[in-house]
């Protein structure tokens, strides 16, 4: 099935589908045209439109077409599913499928996950003595230092659809003391709306570590957590319990309600938004040794690489988080504060502009261009049908367009479809746009034009003239005498006549 046979949607209604195969058959009919050329293009697209009816008219192909596609419908034997299932049958043949991929897909899947912390000690930059000591190597450069590092990783191994089994670690040191610890859980989803875990540790500052921790959805917005710990040490057994209740507040916030017993006992309270540009949390907690009241806000610079960068320099990539916390000073100084703040924006601001937007500009060109290159065969095959339907549609359009004037009716004047550049700062980007108005005028139907929510490029005469970029329709119509002008985005259903695209000529 091609791009021509687009229009007899395979979710059309049963009598639409009829409506839509007689009108093409009737324009494509190799009899209604008489020059010889005409006659052989109308000839395969009115066997292209035919062979597609015969495939979403049948119950049994239909269902083989919309879950496989045209590869399904040409495999011959067909191993998979057996032609003579009913299309119920052969969508629950499918979705087991499917299951079986996703099992072998988590088998292959270890979800690596990893955070790399350093801090760096630069207090020397802003307050440092103002002598300079000529015994001492180096003095007249300040000093930075790292006085702490933290690094984690986990991987998780999918034992089964339901089993998981999760390996981490972490190292940690500061001023030149440290350590590390390893654990090891098993979880298993025992639900829709559950897991529970069981989580094995140790390590050379604490000692072995034994804890069950339950996750529970009480309703689509609310969910509790369960972790109960036994902690072995050279002073005892420290159990430890904690329970957090949560629910969704809205899209991006989340209400939190912590009670936490043994190891430090403590009640928490905090809200949490995070929003594509923004996260926030305000907390309180009333606990032993510490009671404290946090407000804490990041804003995020945000590219369509997905690497993001936060006030506090924290980089994100993929699942890997670097942190990097820069001690400035131990007391409040003008400097410390411009550089902490002024300065990493203005060196953001300045590499995003100069460097990485320039970058993902010449990246997205370089895979629009391969993408170019790699369907070039196949639009030139389209373009080609569209051109021949176009001519078929000559005759047809001309009826149409007498019958419409007879009434002062609907009358495409100029339509064009494709890559429209409205914007000043994109005034380099060429325009990419195809003459569309006899196609539009064959689909006019009692001055009545309706496209649905479906790329336009599957239209009976259209072709996609930008392959991986953004497309609209422009339409400049006349009806009842009086000039209309619409644009629509590609995938946006269009209905017209309407009095809202009436152009207005009193100024």
């Amino acid at each position: 099935m091609t791009e021509t046979a687009k229009p007899l949607k395979s979710r059309a209604a049963s009598e639409e589908l009829k409506a839509a195969y007689r009108r093409l058959c009737m324009l494509y009919h190799p009899d209604k045209h008489r020059d010889p050329e005409l006659k052989s293009q109308a000839e395969r697209l009115f066997n292209l439109v035919h062979q597609a009816y015969e495939v979403l008219s049948d119950p049994q192909t239909r269902a083989i077409y919309d879950i496989y596609g045209k590869r399904g419908l040409e495999m011959e034997g067909w191993e998979v599913v057996e032609r003579r299932r009913t299309p119920a049958e052969i969508r629950e043949e499918f979705e087991r499928l499917q299951r079986e991929r996703e099992e072998r897909r988590l088998q292959q899947r270890t979800n690596p996950k990893g955070t790399i912390s350093v801090g760096i000690d630069a207090t020397d930059l802003f307050d440092r003595y103002e002598e300079e000591y000529e015994d001492v190597s180096g003095s007249g450069f300040p000093q930075i230092e790292i006085n702490k590092m933290h690094i984690s990783q986990s991987i998780e191994a999918p034992l089964t659809a339901t089993d998981t089994a999760i390996l981490s670690g972490s190292l940690s040191t500061q001023n030149g003391n440290g350590g590390g610890s390893i654990n090891f859980a098993l979880r298993r989803v025992t639900s829709a709306k559950g897991w529970g875990e069981l989580e094995f540790g140790a390590g050379d500052l604490q000692g072995p570590l034994f804890g069950l921790k339950l996750f529970r959805n009480l309703t689509p917005r609310c969910f509790v957590t369960t972790n109960c710990a036994l902690q072995f040490s050279s002073r005892g057994i420290r159990p430890g319990l904690t329970t957090v209740l949560a629910r969704n507040l809205d899209k991006n916030t989340v209400g939190y309600l912590q009670w936490r017993w043994g190891i430090q006992s403590a009640m928490n309270t905090s809200i949490v938004r995070d929003t594509k540009t923004s996260h926030l949390t305000v907390a309180l907690q009333l606990g032993i040794p510490h009671s404290f009241a946090l407000i804490s806000y990041q804003h995020k610079f945000q590219d369509d690489d997905q690497t993001r960068v936060k006030g506090s320099l924290k980089l994100n990539r993929a699942s890997q988080t670097y942190f990097f916390p820069i001690h400035l000073t131990d007391q409040l100084l003008p400097s410390a504060v411009f550089y902490a703040t002024v300065g990493p924006l203005v060196v953001y601001f300045a590499m995003h502009r100069l460097i990485i937007k320039p970058y993902l500009r010449a990246q997205k060109e370089r895979e629009l261009e391969k993408q170019r290159e790699n369907t070039a065969t196949d639009i030139l095959q389209k373009k080609q049908e569209a051109e021949a339907a176009v001519r078929l549609m000559q005759e047809s359009v001309r009826r149409i367009i007498e019958a419409e004037e007879s009434r002062m009716g609907l009358i495409i004047v100029n339509a064009w479809y494709g890559k429209f550049v409205n914007d000043k700062s994109r005034k380099s980007e060429k325009v990419k746009v195809i003459d569309v108005t006899v196609p539009l005028q064959c689909l006019v139907k009692d001055s009545k034009l309706i496209l649905t929510e479906a790329s336009k490029a599957g239209l009976p005469g259209f072709y996609d003239p930008c392959v991986g970029e953004e497309k609209s329709l422009k339409v400049l119509y006349q009806f009842r005498g009086v000039l209309h002008q619409v644009m629509a985005l590609d995938s946006e259903a269009l209905r017209i006549p309407k009095q809202s695209h009436r152009i207005d000529t009193d100024g």
